[in-house]
């Protein structure tokens, strides 16, 4: 029984398929990070937590459309909050993200 599970066990550079919801989630995170409003969201609050209205006043956008994104990078648990009274507070929900983020905007200024 021990050779079976050597054999089911990948060489770290062997190719494997992706299953359907590992597929599902890599497609939706790589879909939240295609819209520049839920970039520029995900890269204010990567270093420090924001209300929606504070997001929306340093980012020069309606309140309601940082609402929606929020609410999309929620869905993916991109995002968290924390209550405090009737104010919610953002921050980032997913280090590794937050990396590829951070990388890709590097990229970016590095060409």
């Amino acid at each position: 029984m021990t050779e079976n599970k050597n054999e089911e066990q990948s060489e770290p550079n062997e190719f494997h398929d992706l299953d359907e919801e590992t597929l599902f989630i890599v497609s939706q995170t790589f879909k939240a990070l295609s819209d520049s409003t839920r970039i520029r969201i995900l890269n204010l609050i990567c270093n420090k937590e924001y209300s929606v209205n504070e997001i929306a006043e340093h980012l020069n956008l309606r309140q309601s459309t940082v609402s929606h994104q929020l609410r999309f990078l929620k869905n993916l648990r991109l995002v968290k909050y924390r209550r405090e009274g009737t104010t919610l507070y953002y921050s980032h929900d997913d280090e590794h993200v937050i990396n590829l983020l951070k990388q890709t905007i590097e990229h970016a200024e590095h060409h």
